[in-house]
């Protein structure tokens, strides 16, 4: 049996994403798919600034830039009668330095991935395997699979991750508990392309009629989805058929003579999660581990960041730097995260799926004398946050302000390029300094621990500042420095998903700040390796 370093079960967005950032590492990785062909209809499509700077990490920004759709407008909500509602502005870039939401068709980014992790020499993918079997052997996994009719194949690998699905294998095999908040709704989910020059302003909308909520969205370059919801007394089956589909086109003016009508698929859109996401060699990420409704456009959102998280991780296990503990903090940072996710996409599900004549008028007047202000008339949700894990404390014990938020990414400059912060960096921990406060601030044992890790040290100076060193980083948009001084930090420690993990206001803090970050990420003192 050849050794693998991590065996991937499923190789869809996120399966090929977790590929391509442990390839790029360097690791040996083993994906299993099931399905012998790429499958070639549209599901997902949408993702945030956040999964754009997740794509620029693995090296693929151009390749999707190329297939995908930036909205140049708003996302509003409208009535029957056409007022609106709620306006989001969706326009312009966002905090990671993409765009704020981004469309595409699904099967044209999984190209885009696929491609990438294909000229890795360190990734071997085998479609058409069915994973069937699972075997801890101490020092790893034995993983059986099966293709077809055929006989099985035998692979080993030190850790497995089922990205397989909301009917994952792993998962099944893990035996975790999975919370269910029992929030049920069925959509019928219409993918076209339109053969026909129009323009669609808003690009993205939502019809929230009582007689049937609608959501009519971008499904990428040159494709239009449509969404409809089940009405009560209305059966799946007769839902979900071709006729029902054009059925519910024609009032859009869609109609066989204009459009080509990719798929239609009845979805039940729910709310869950799976309580463990690590057991010993097994882990598991994306639908495999939650699913949510799809209003606020976080499915695919969440499970790139769940390989993201994980990437990072098991690249510090697999090269001894970290111990295997560090993998326990996967599932407590995410699965709180995944949780904010969850609830916004249901409290905005049940703002849209109102059928009730009279609360739907209620809730248009409330949302319209509210000036349809996103921020007046959305419920409340907090503010999306890691959960416990690796992240700064106070003496208290408690989780130091601003640890586990996401940081913004900017443009700097060093030795005449300027560019986003992780074009210039490279990605990793980065250790962001106020170069006119922060000094010498760190010492030698502090330097050589974040060599061990791959951190690069970033002294800002102001993009004015005269005196700075030749070999220095400017603060090209004057954004990092005036928030830092601002709140009397000296350093911010990032982490390779781009959260924060704590601030320094002095010296002596940094050095603290940087002890805790050995601490969290179980690495041992002096050179030897994590056991």
């Amino acid at each position: 049996m050849t050794e693998h370093d991590v065996a991937i079960v499923g190789f869809g967005p996120v399966g090929q994403l977790l590929a391509l950032l442990l390839g790029r590492a360097g690791h040996r990785v083993l994906v299993l798919e099931r399905r012998p062909r790429p499958y070639p209809l549209p599901r997902a499509v949408h993702f945030d600034d956040e999964i754009g700077r997740i794509f620029q990490a693995a090296g693929v920004a151009e390749q999707v830039r190329g297939v995908t759709e930036p909205v140049p407008d708003f996302y509003e909500w409208r009535n029957r009668h056409g007022r609106t509602l709620v306006r989001i502005d969706w326009s312009g870039t966002g905090p990671s330095g993409w765009p704020v939401a981004n469309f595409f068709s699904q099967p044209e980014l999984e190209a885009v991935l696929t491609a990438a992790v294909a000229e890795l020499p360190g990734v071997t993918v085998r479609r058409g395997l069915e994973a069937t079997g699972l075997d801890d052997t101490g020092d790893g996994v034995r993983v059986t699979a099966r293709a077809g009719e055929g006989g099985d194949s035998t692979f080993h690998a030190r850790y497995v991750v089922g990205a397989d699905g909301a009917n994952g294998f792993v998962r099944d095999r893990m035996g975790t508990d999975v919370t269910d908040l029992g929030f049920f709704f069925d959509w019928l989910i219409v993918d076209t392309v339109p053969r026909d020059e129009r323009e669609w302003s808003p690009m993205n909308w939502q019809l929230c009629d009582p007689a049937r909520p609608t959501t009519i969205v971008s499904g990428g370059p040159g494709r239009r989805r449509w969404e409809f919801m089940r009405l009560p007394g209305e059966s799946p089956e007769d839902l979900n058929t071709l006729a029902s589909a054009w059925r519910l086109l024609e009032p859009w003016g869609r109609t066989p003579e204009n459009t080509t009508l990719e798929r239609h698929a009845l979805y039940t859109f729910q709310a869950r999660w799976a309580e463990r996401w690590r057991d010993g060699r097994l882990l598991i990420a994306g639908d495999a581990a939650h699913q949510m409704p799809p209003f606020a456009g976080q499915g695919m959102c969440s499970g790139m960041r769940d390989a993201m998280n994980l990437a990072w991780k098991l690249d510090l296990v697999l090269r001894g730097v970290a111990g295997p503990g560090l993998l326990d903090t996967y599932t407590t940072e995410r699965r709180e995260h995944v949780q904010h996710a969850i609830g916004m996409s249901m409290a905005l599900g049940r703002v849209i799926c109102v059928l009730d004549e009279d609360e739907a008028a209620a809730r248009d007047d409330r949302m319209i004398a509210a000036g349809a202000d996103p921020a007046r008339v959305l419920p409340a949700t907090p503010p999306p946050v890691l959960g416990d894990g690796v992240l700064q404390r106070g003496p208290d014990g408690l989780r130091r302000a601003g640890a586990g938020h996401l940081t913004p990414q900017h443009r700097v400059t060093r030795q005449g390029k300027t560019a986003l912060l992780d074009e210039i960096t490279g990605g990793g921990f980065t250790v962001l300094l106020d170069g006119a406060a922060a000094g010498d601030a760190l010492d030698g044992d502090d330097r050589e621990f974040l060599r061990r890790i791959g951190a690069v040290l970033v002294p800002l100076h102001s993009p004015d500042d005269a005196g700075a060193p030749a070999d220095g980083y400017a603060d090209t948009e004057n954004a990092y420095l005036p928030h830092m001084r601002e709140h009397n930090h000296i350093a911010a420690v990032i982490r390779p998903d781009f959260y924060l993990f704590g601030a320094a206001e002095n010296p002596a803090e940094l050095h603290e700040v940087i002890g805790q970050l050995r601490t969290r990420l179980r690495v041992p003192t002096g050179g030897g390796r994590a056991s």
